[in-house]
């Protein structure tokens, strides 16, 4: 597949670096643009910018397959995408920074405006974040929450605290509850798919897939007995910590908003009916104490500055918050907040890449969600006629992966070795990033 990119952004790069292996990658940008970072791939490098014809030419947009803008200029971006949809009919993934341009261009697809000539995906980053966020904030200590079959299943994955009864067994002898199977453990920065004789060490995380309702007992059985989360704080009050504050007043959650800039503030307290907002400087220790920010169940700091998420986090954890999540605009950041004890660090341009992997699969596999920082992937797969029949045992797997669940028209299966697989079922399926083309093969070539 040919992937022409418009931006040598760090997601122009990081999506370079992702597909340059399996795919024919032009990048477009500005000379002064361009890094080291992409001298190290095999990718072409064309100078100038995408909204110029003569350029689009010259990378050879009308023989591509997918066409990618992500400048740091939301209009050129617009542009470009609709110049090359107009001039190839190629598939156009568009990258916006603000709610107003995602809305219009979805209008002008589902319209009757503009016919044909539309932008086929319009990517947020910092909505997916926020989506991201809701999912992790509602459910009580779990590190990562992946929703799948509609709901009626799940991915959770859990930190093993040095009290858990489950220190020091093998998975064998932990008695987890029915319907969910244990795909994998982070072990350091060890990621790893676990068997029966494996034993959990104070601080693994454990990664679950299972059905939502028996996830709930395992939850509240292994990790945080039965607790909810009733209080949550979130510093920093631009687009996504305002979408998170209007997402969580659903959930008869209090909710505190400390925003710096008094007009941003007024804002925030016009449009928010059940947050407290609060003028201040997430960084002062004194404001957060006098706000009794360390009672809170859970803490997200989601300013626009690493540096001041960082430090923010690390105030509330001296303040004795248990779980604190934090946004990281540098996705190489990520390992480092990791590392000085921040709970959870999340990317909008991890969510964002994660989203453009799916959306240019050419096989009839999804990737449905990634996992620790892309390390493992889930994929979902439908059955062919070729393992109409099967035993779950006897599936010869060229590279370790488990399937967490199976979807079987409206109904949801956990499967066991003697599952037995039928045509046009859905696999849910876990396995290590570097072997997922394996797996994929494995159902596409029967």
């Amino acid at each position: 597949m040919k992937i022409v990119i418009f931006g040598a952004t760090e997601i122009g790069c990081l999506l370079a670096t992702e597909f340059f292996e399996d795919h024919d990658i032009t990048v477009i940008d500005k000379e002064e643009n361009r890094t080291d970072e992409f001298d190290k791939l095999d990718i072409s490098f064309i100078q100038g910018n995408a909204t110029d014809i003569k350029v689009l030419k010259a990378a050879d947009v009308l023989n591509a397959d997918v066409f990618i803008a992500c400048t740091q200029l939301d209009e050129a971006n617009i542009v470009a995408s609709l110049m090359v949809k107009k001039m190839s009919g190629i598939r156009t993934i568009c990258f916006v920074s603000k709610e107003e341009y995602q809305d219009a261009m979805t209008v002008e697809k589902t319209g009757d405006y503009l016919g044909d000539f539309f932008i086929d995906y319009v990517i947020w980053p910092e909505a997916l974040l926020t989506q991201e966020l809701f999912r992790i904030v509602t459910v009580a200590h779990a590190l990562d929450v992946e929703n799948f079959a509609d709901g009626k299943a799940r991915l959770l994955e859990y930190k093993v605290k040095p009290s858990s009864s489950i220190v020091g067994k093998m998975l064998k002898d932990c008695a987890f509850t029915k319907d969910t199977i244990m795909v994998g453990i982070k072990r350091d920065s060890l990621l790893f798919i676990p068997n029966g004789l494996t034993e959990i060490n104070e601080g693994d995380k454990l990664i679950f897939m299972g059905t939502s309702h028996s996830l709930d007992i395992l939850a509240g059985t292994f990790f945080h007995e039965n607790e909810v989360v009733k209080s949550v704080a979130i510093i920093g009050g631009g687009n996504v910590g305002f979408m998170l504050a209007k997402s969580l007043e659903d959930m008869r959650i209090k909710i505190k908003i400390i925003e710096k800039d008094y007009e941003r503030c007024e804002y925030l307290a016009q449009e928010l009916e059940k947050t407290l907002v609060i003028n201040g400087d997430g960084t002062n220790l004194k404001l957060l104490d006098e706000e009794e920010i360390g009672s809170s169940d859970v803490v997200i700091s989601v300013t626009n500055n690493d540096e001041r998420n960082l430090l923010c986090s690390l105030l509330v954890k001296q303040l004795g918050v248990k779980r604190v999540i934090s946004r990281v605009s540098k996705v190489l950041n990520i390992p480092l907040f990791e590392k000085v004890g921040i709970d959870i660090a999340v990317s909008p341009k991890t969510s964002a890449i994660n989203e453009v992997r799916n959306d240019i699969d050419e096989t009839n596999v999804d990737i449905l969600a990634t996992v620790e920082q892309g390390q493992a992937e889930v994929l979902e797969i439908s059955v062919k006629e070729d393992f109409d029949g099967k035993l779950i045992k006897d599936l010869k797997f060229p590279a370790p992966a488990i399937v967490g669940v199976i979807q079987r028209r409206a109904n949801v299966i956990i499967p066991k070795g003697d599952t037995m697989l039928s045509t046009h079922d859905i696999l849910i399926i876990f396995t290590m990033a570097d072997n997922a083309e394996k797996i994929k093969d494995y159902f596409r070539l029967g």
